[in-house]
């Protein structure tokens, strides 16, 4: 019996290219489509914003799947379209899951003042907790979206998020070893034991598996 086609439409996380979902491999009759970062105006709200990237969903009834910081966008950009499935990974349903140091920095308005270009990010603990830094290494190839101008806006976007309340019906699937997002902070989602910011990479396999299962049923 052939399946009826499932359109999935990926956003990939803050500075990460489309490469990221390179080792999701999905049944036949899902059609997957990458949704590039495209370069925020400077005065962009995010909802404009995202009003702009779901122009890229041309299919209604599609699945919207966000990672990180394109979680977060993917929420913005469902309020836009009808969608089967919203899952988000890696990310927040609300500003409240937000880390007490982004609260922080949101309260005191230091990253209004901080260049972008002097963020030095400990890629070994933001990837892999206590993994090798020879594959932190390697993981950086897929972090080119490094444009200043769309890197102050995103950082500027994820810690001045508004949303109160999760949007009903949507998916959040997260890592508990994940140190960007701590799980602590992170209300009704499925844990992924000992997954990192980037299960999307390090846990590709659950996906493959698990991702028919939570769309289909």
């Amino acid at each position: 019996m052939i399946k009826e086609p499932i359109h999935i439409y990926f956003v990939p996380g803050m500075s990460a290219n489309e490469t990221i979902f390179e080792a999701i491999k999905l049944p036949e009759h899902y059609i997957v489509h990458v949704i590039p970062w495209k370069m925020p105006n400077k005065e962009e709200s995010i909802s404009d914003y995202a009003r702009r990237m779901a122009v890229e969903v041309t299919v209604p009834n599609a699945v919207l799947l966000g990672v990180s910081f394109g979680g977060i966008i993917v929420q913005e950009m469902s309020r836009f379209l009808k969608l089967r499935k919203l899952i988000i990974v890696s990310s927040i349903k609300t500003k409240h899951e937000l880390p007490k140091s982004f609260k922080a920095l949101r309260k005191s308005r230091l990253y209004k003042v901080l260049p972008t270009s002097l963020v030095d990010f400990d890629w070994q603990k933001l990837f892999l907790g206590k993994g090798s830094k020879k594959i932190a290494t390697i993981y950086r190839k897929y972090l080119t979206v490094t444009d200043k101008q769309y890197m102050d806006w995103s950082i500027e976007k994820v810690l001045c998020w508004e949303q109160e309340k999760p949007i009903e019906g949507s998916v959040h699937i997260h890592g508990e070893k994940d140190v960007v997002f701590p799980i602590k902070n992170i209300d009704h989602c499925i844990r992924i034991p000992n997954g990192s910011h980037v299960i999307i990479l390090s846990r590709a396999r659950w996906f493959n598996l698990n991702l028919p299962k939570l769309i289909e049923t």
